[in-house]
């Protein structure tokens, strides 16, 4: 099985839409469910110069999604902060791995990056792990951080600094 990692392209809108369609995938984010084709493909024509978008692919299919958006305040502009999410038909298979390891990469090396942040659900146990693989380490808990299935959840703050 190769993974393809690269750059999203506006075409690739209803991939990415079909990822968010998944209940895994958009309750692991702040996406919601049943998301429309027509916000994906303004949203991924419309990148703003400070938001990097990378996707994984299998067979040409899009089975992950990696997000992250550079602060535009002068003094937090080597701060940037991600979110991701892959099909729940290839989780457990490194595709997270690979699609953080890639924008880790662009961060570190090319983007003069020095601290990416992130939240994820307190409950979120395998992403959890991930992020602490490639170096991210907790910094706190935001209660009551964002609405999900009825009830509020808790999420992880948590952070990498480049070496």
């Amino acid at each position: 099985m190769e993974v393809i990692i690269r750059h999203t392209e506006p075409s690739d809108f209803e991939g990415v839409q079909s990822l968010y369609t998944q209940p895994s995938c958009y309750s692991g984010t702040l996406q919601l469910p049943y998301p429309s084709l027509s916000n994906w493909q303004a949203r991924l024509a419309n990148l703003d110069k400070n938001h990097y978008n990378l996707v994984a692919l299998i067979d040409n299919q899009i089975v992950g999604q990696i997000g992250m958006i550079i602060m535009d305040s002068p003094r937090r502009k080597h701060v940037a902060n991600m979110g991701m999410a892959v099909s729940h038909q290839q989780q457990n298979l490194g595709i997270g791995t690979q699609l953080l390891t890639a924008m880790i990469d662009l961060a570190d090396n090319w983007l003069a990056i020095r601290r990416i942040e992130l939240e994820v659900y307190t409950d979120n146990d395998a992403a959890i792990a991930l992020y602490e693989k490639v170096g991210f380490v907790m910094e706190g808990t935001a209660k009551d951080y964002a609405f999900r299935d009825g009830k509020y959840v808790d999420s992880y703050l948590m952070a990498r600094l480049a070496k």
